[in-house]
């Protein structure tokens, strides 16, 4: 069992501890809905020092990290990020994740806890017709996230940096609290906010210390889970995996067919055949919640399966995404079964909710 460096701070809050990709991590702290709400409203943070990252140095950095993912890199400039998928042969997804761009020489990607070692041994393998030297960084780092609408009027009180320089989806290099760190501009929640990376492990604590002192409130797993999914981002082992392509699962704006990248002959193929199911958003028209594998039916017939539901706070209702058959549409009505009962639901477009979140600025 791993132990992120923030683990005696969530006992002494009195959160809730469970095993999460092999570590000791919070699922919730004064309850989900509370949790929720403060993001939405006001600020939270998140302990995500279990995402894992690793570092690309070297002169074949960027075309490496270019063929890597499907989105673009190589275009990126300095201290800008992309979110993207990286695949296998058959265009399914080995893992989502986030690409750094430091310089052209060097990169960061930020993948997730429960693929960390399959994702290394798979960049490992597609490393080897390039001059770069990876290393699996994800024992050194600790990771905050401060998200919500207030999360920039109250980090700014911590840094010399100007918060509001930093673009959404970009980066710089600082100090927060006198501790060095990586500040990015990315968030999974639909709200406005900021990650703190550092190697500094006595240092991440302090940042937690000082900003619990500023009224941030700490949330958990579970509210990270329904503030995503109240805002229509992908949790990998639910609305995708190795089966599961990009296009499927709805981020063909994340695929760049303009330049070559591992999976993309699969992925032309399936976009030339067309797609025969699709990720949807749904919302319960009866009462219940839709979970992880439940079945979906139209007339009688079952046409997908539920990847993620929950019971959103914030629209008072309960939403869920399915990858459904394709031919079905918004407005369409559907059904859901639930503990053997065939329940009602809408498809509805997505995201189900937009919060504070930036938007990225054309170039």
């Amino acid at each position: 069992m791993k132990y992120t460096p923030l683990y005696e701070q969530h006992v002494k809050l009195g959160a809730k501890m469970v095993d999460f990709a092999g570590f000791q991590m919070p699922i919730q702290y004064t309850g989900i809905k509370d949790e929720v709400i403060a993001v939405r409203k006001d600020v939270g943070m998140f302990d995500v020092s279990h995402m894992g990252q690793v570092s690309v140095e070297g002169k074949d950095s960027t075309n490496f990290v270019n063929y890597l993912i499907t989105n673009d890199f190589k275009n990126l400039s300095n201290g800008e990020i992309v979110y993207t998928a990286m695949c296998n042969e058959n265009g399914g997804f080995i893992d989502d994740l986030l690409a750094y761009k430091i310089s052209d020489e060097k990169a960061f990607l930020v993948i997730n806890a429960a693929n960390i070692e399959k994702d290394f041994e798979w960049m490992k393998k597609v490393a080897l017709n390039f001059d770069i030297k990876l290393e699996n960084k994800s024992d050194d780092y600790a990771l905050i996230a401060i998200q919500g609408p207030n999360a920039q009027k109250t980090l700014q009180k911590l840094t010399d940096i100007d918060l509001e320089s930093i673009g959404y989806y970009t980066f710089a290099f600082g100090k927060v609290k006198d501790v060095k760190a990586l500040i990015s501009r990315t968030g999974y929640t639909g709200e406005d906010g900021f990650e703190i990376y550092t190697t500094d492990k006595d240092g991440i604590v302090k940042i937690w210390e000082e900003l619990l002192n500023l009224g941030v409130k700490p949330a958990g797993l579970g509210a990270r889970d329904t503030l995503r999914l109240e805002a229509s981002l992908l949790l990998y082992g639910n609305d995708m995996d190795e089966t599961v392509t990009p296009l499927e699962a709805g981020i063909k704006w994340a695929v760049k067919f303009d330049k070559e990248f591992v999976g993309k002959a699969a992925l032309e193929k399936q976009l030339e055949e067309g797609l025969k199911r699709r990720l949807k958003g749904f919302k319960l028209i009866d009462k219940g919640i839709a979970r992880h594998g439940y079945k979906v039916f139209k007339d009688g017939k079952e046409i997908g399966i539920v990847t993620s539901g929950t019971f959103s706070p914030t629209l008072n209702e309960s939403i869920g995404m399915a990858l459904i058959e394709t031919g079905y549409k918004s407005g369409d009505t559907i059904e859901i079964e639930i503990r053997n009962k065939l329940v009602k639901a809408e498809i509805v477009k997505m995201p189900f909710y937009r919060g504070s979140v930036r938007s990225k600025k054309k170039k």
